[in-house]
């Protein structure tokens, strides 16, 4: 029997991706999650062969709790669901630890085939992704601006887009006020922009947020 822990803000998500996986014969759901915090409980105190989990969740980032399992539970496989377009963030998650990343508009096949993927020790990504993969080491083109952060600038980036000021990101990520300042201004550099509004403007005309 398949375990699989589901962590996703939004209840009538956990309660349709529950559904999906308790109707497989070979598949239950042992644990479900809300928040980055709960989440990170919840996995360590429950039994799990699998985690389905959002990236964007209200008090961190998935990244954030993906690199903490990778750190507490390297051999975990992590499913990673997102409303965001595969070529903004699954390159990113799949080289930060994850088995998998599955939008969230996928048939309910897709979810049950990637999960059984990723336990047998695979990874999973659409067929389309595949493609656009195979299209670029063919013809490799210019990476994104983001595409050169690092996944704790890129969590930043997107904190600072959200309206979160230097004190509140620090509290979220457990780090101290300067320490975020820092990373901005290596954010900007990196991506050779002036303001905060810049990197907004940024994130809101590439869907990052």
């Amino acid at each position: 029997m398949i375990r699989v822990i589901i962590v996703d803000d939004h209840p009538v998500v956990r309660r349709g991706l529950n559904q999906i996986i308790a109707a497989q014969q070979d598949m239950q759901v042992t644990g479900e999650a809300e928040n980055a915090r709960e989440a990170l409980r919840v996995i360590r105190r429950t039994a799990c062969d699998a985690v389905v989990l959002d990236i964007t969740l209200p008090d961190a980032s998935g990244l954030e709790v993906l690199n903490r399992l990778q750190r507490e539970r390297p051999t975990l496989p992590v499913l990673i669901m997102s409303i965001h377009e595969e070529e903004l963030y699954a390159l990113r998650v799949l080289k930060a630890g994850a088995s998998g990343y599955l939008m969230k508009n996928s048939v309910p096949e897709e979810l049950t085939e990637a999960i059984r993927k990723i336990v047998s020790g695979g990874r999973y990504i659409s067929p389309s992704l595949a493609e656009r993969l195979a299209s670029e080491l063919a013809s490799p083109e210019t990476s994104s601006l983001h595409g050169k952060l690092s996944d704790r600038e890129f969590q930043i980036l997107c904190l600072i887009a959200s309206g979160k000021s230097l004190k509140e990101i620090g509290n979220t990520l457990c780090i101290s006020g300067k320490t975020v300042s820092s990373y901005r201004v290596r954010i900007l550099e990196k991506m050779s922009l002036r303001t905060n509004a810049d990197l907004t403007r940024y994130t809101l005309e590439h869907h990052l947020a």
